[in-house]
Parts: C-alpha cells; structure tokens; sequence
C-alpha cells in the first residue's frame, strides 16, 4: 500500500515541495524513514505512533517506509509529523479518496493527536500554489500566518481527529479569512512617540535626516543623555511597509519561530536591539542549519547595538558586508544560503570609558590613553560606513520640566514621506529606493555642488582627513538634507549641515 502526501521544507526564507511517500509492506515491524532526515524528523515515528493510537485509529504492525523527496536535500524540523500520519492512514484505508485533493500539509504532532504550531509556514503558503496545491492545512495556530498570502485556501485544524473526519467529508473546515488592509490598520500603531522627548530638537533633525535618506546613525553621548531613548522611536517616523516588504520580513521571523501567533503579519519595521555579548553567528547569521540573525531580523527596519565599542570587534567588523550589500550569504560544506539584511543601523556609545567626558555635571576620570584605546574599538572602515555621527549632551532641567508636548512622530513622519517621494521618482528608472544606497554615477548626475560648495568640501576634507567613503557618505547625506528642504539643487547650507554631522571624524583632527 502506497500513498503520497505534499508538504514543503525551507531553503533560506524560500520554501520547496517535499513529497512525502508512504509504503507499507509485508513484513517485521519496522517505521524508516529515508531521503537525508536529520534528528527531529527521524524522531518523528516515534510521534506520529502516538498520536495515531490515541486519537483512536489502529497504528499498522508492518514495514513501514517513509521517503522524503527530494531525497538530496537534508530535511530538518517536525513540520512532516502532520503528511508522514496523514500518509499512513491514507495508505491503510482510514482516510478515502484523499489524492485527488491535492492538499499540503504541516504541523507538528503531540503524542495525544494535537497538532502543533510549526516554524515556516508562511513561506510555504507563498510557494504552494506553484507546486500544484489547490489547498493548505496548517495548525490552527499557524492559520492567520499562512492566509496572508491569499493565494490558496488555508485550513487551520486542532487535531488529527478533526482533519480525518474533514478529509472523509464527515466534518467540515471554514478557510481561514484575512483582510490585508484591517491587519495593516490593527497592528501598524507605534507604541512611542517624538512627542514624548523634551530638548534634543538638534538629535531629533539627525534622526528625521538619517530616515530621509536611509543612513546610518552613530549617537555619541553621557549615560541617562535619551540614546536609547531617541533610538526607539526611530521606527515610528520611517514610511510604513508596503505589503511586499512586510511579507519578506514576516519571513524571516516566522523561519526564526519569532511570530507571535496574534499577528498574521508585520506591519511594522522591526526595530532588534541585540546585547553586546551577541556572537558573530548570533549576529550574522549561522550554526549548523544555518539560521537568520539579527541583521536579517532587522530587514526593513533598524538594528540597535548600544554600548557599540563593547561588541566583540570580530563580531563587529563582520557588519561591513551587510551594511554595503543589503544581503548575508552563508556557507557550509553542504549549502550556501542568503539572507536579505537591508537595515539601518543605530548605534550608541558612551564618549569616554567613564561616559562623562565633556559632561557639564560629572567630572571625567579618564586619561586620553583611555579615551583613544576606547574609541579605536572601532575601525575606520566601520566608522566610514555609519554617515552620521552626533553628539547628545546632557538634557537640561528647564529642558525636563519644560510645558507643552514636542513635535510628534506623525508630523516628522509627513517630511520623511516626501523627502522619499522625490528620491522614488528621481530614481524610478533603476532599482534604487533611496539616497543612501546610490551609485556612483547616481551621486555624479544628482549631488553635484556648487562652486562654494566645492571649495567648502576641499577645505574641510583636506584639513580632517577624510577617507573616499566618508566623501561619498557625506554627499548622500546632502542629498537627503536638500530633498527635506525641497530642494533639486545642493547649497552650501545643506552642505555645512552634513558636515556637522561627521563629529568623531572632527574630534580625531
């Protein structure tokens, strides 16, 4: 007796069809599994055993054979206990004319016939219909998450009881329903506000530039200053996600297992801000099945590390990649996967050891050799590769105990709006989404300076020393400044302003 089951396993955030094949034969008991199984799939019988029999169904005594194909692809995870028990029943009868369906199946199986949410269903709800499927069962938890893609009908089910009876036309199962625009409205409201941060006016214009244009942003300032603070509410005044980046991203924290079963999907940019004692594969991605990381956790959103010169510089120097390209690609003897990192990164540091240099209330107990051997924690690749850098002094009481609330989020976020705008339609032609990320000949066609302009950029490069990408980063950041002002031509006010925003290239003059 033969029979065979569609499901799906994942290769990056993409996903592939496995079919699942059951044989059962003549002989000594036996359950094998085949077609490059790893831990948690060969464990899977053991499972799928329990959860037959007690969901009150006769487990076969025969040579049970269960080949996953493809079978050069390892296969990882218990998303096959659902097809490997629906397999067998359908291959001893209990389940009737369930082939012509073409159905996909996954889940997770408990010993007692529940099914369990699985990691990845998302991907595979986006991949099915070419595959061939007319419909997908998912547990019940994992029901929101795979309507989303709207492609093909999504049944959610609780049990394995539930889902025979479903199959053998004996229970009926409602597609799981999803409006895409009331999840945007439901779940695209930011918990923080602007409006909640008094003084810091000079920060906050920084912030709104760097969201502008997509730059990175380095904040340098005492303890208690609002770093972290301002950091977190830099979400809430970037443009809202489309529904293609919103799917991506959902994406990646669903293959994490990082979706929260209330949310079908996110509607907002994702906002990691990883501990400093974070490793690389923590970080970047990594380990024996290779996972995502925090920078593709970050993908359409921001990525915070706080106390920046407490990474581990490996850890750190191990950003320039993803910072230039947008993706991660990691390799291992069996596979080379990418993964999209296209994030903004906001760091953090202190300016001294301390934290107290040039701090008007505290004295600093630091020696210059202490305050260079901290700063030089970081190299100058790294440093080229953050556009802004700004200082964030001490607020004031007559600043704390000022009346009357600051600007709020929804009004910046209408100037970032626009400023986006102009860079889609200066940039339509090509796959450009904003300033940061030009070419070369992009920034010779629209950051051109005036004279006064070139004769500033001289001066100041000359006299601090700037590296070619500081130049470059510099320029993308006048761009930016000048699209906020409405402006096609760069003036030597907007380049003035970029500058000031390069302090710690200034402080090591």
């Amino acid at each position: 007796m033969l029979a065979k089951v569609l499901s799906g396993a994942l290769i990056g955030i993409d996903a592939y069809p496995v079919e699942v094949e059951v044989d059962i034969a003549q002989g000594l008991p036996q359950f094998a599994t085949v077609g490059l199984a790893e831990g948690a799939v060969k464990e899977s019988k053991d499972r799928v055993k329990s959860a037959i029999k007690n969901s009150g169904y006769d487990f076969p005594v025969r040579r049970i054979t269960i080949n996953l194909a493809p079978a050069d692809i390892k296969k990882d995870g218990t998303a096959f206990d659902l097809p490997m028990a629906i397999g067998i029943l359908a291959a001893t009868g209990v389940i009737k004319n369930h082939r012509p369906r073409r159905f996909a199946f996954m889940g997770e199986l408990s010993l007692d016939g529940l099914i369990k949410p699985v990691r990845g269903a998302l991907p595979v709800a986006v991949a099915a219909r070419q595959w061939g499927a007319t419909a997908l069962i998912l547990p019940a938890d994992n029901a929101r998450e795979g309507a989303i893609a709207g492609d093909l009908p999504v049944y959610g089910v609780s049990d394995l009881g539930q889902l025979v009876d479903f199959l053998n036309g004996e229970g009926a199962l409602e597609p799981c329903p999803m409006d895409r625009d009331d999840l945007f409205i439901q779940s695209s409201m930011h918990p923080v506000d602007f409006a909640e941060v008094r003084g810091q006016e000079h920060v906050k214009r920084a912030l709104e530039v760097a969201a502008s244009g997509g730059h990175n942003l380095l904040m340098v300032g005492p303890p208690g200053s609002g770093k972290t603070m301002l950091a977190r509410r830099l979400p809430s005044i970037l443009p809202a996600l489309c529904f293609d980046e919103a799917l991506v991203t959902t994406k990646i924290h669903s293959i994490v297992g990082l979706l929260p079963r209330q949310d079908a999907l996110v509607c907002t940019r994702p906002f990691r801000s990883p501990h400093h004692s974070i490793s690389d594969a923590g970080l970047i991605g990594g380990g024996t099945v290779p996972k995502p990381g925090e920078v593709s956790l970050a993908h359409n959103g921001v990525l915070f590390l706080d106390e920046l010169p407490e990474f581990k510089k490996n850890v750190l120097e191990m950003l320039r990649q993803p910072l230039e390209d947008g993706v991660v690609t990691i390799s291992r003897a069996a596979s080379t996967l990418t993964y999209p990192s296209d994030f903004m990164l906001v760091a953090a540091m202190n300016p001294c050891p301390c934290g107290y240099l040039g701090d008007t209330l505290h004295e600093c107990s630091c020696t210059p050799l202490m305050t260079r051997r901290y700063r030089n924690r970081l190299s100058g690749p790294l440093l080229d590769r953050i556009d802004l850098h700004i200082e964030v002094p001490r607020i004031s009481h007559k600043e704390l105990s000022a009346s009357g609330e600051a600007e709020a989020s929804e009004t910046i976020r209408e100037r970032v709006k626009q400023a986006r705008l102009r860079q889609q339609q200066r940039f339509s032609t090509s796959s450009t989404v904003c300033n940061a990320a030009m070419t070369p000949r992009q920034m010779r066609r629209f950051c051109s300076l005036d004279e006064a302009g070139q004769k500033l950029m001289e001066t100041v490069t000359d006299r601090l020393g700037f590296s070619a990408r500081t130049y470059t980063r510099i320029l993308k950041v006048v761009r930016t400044i000048a699209d906020l002002a409405g402006e096609e031509q760069i003036h030597q006010s907007h380049l003035a302003e970029a500058i000031q925003y390069r302090s710690l290239d200034r402080k090591s003059s």
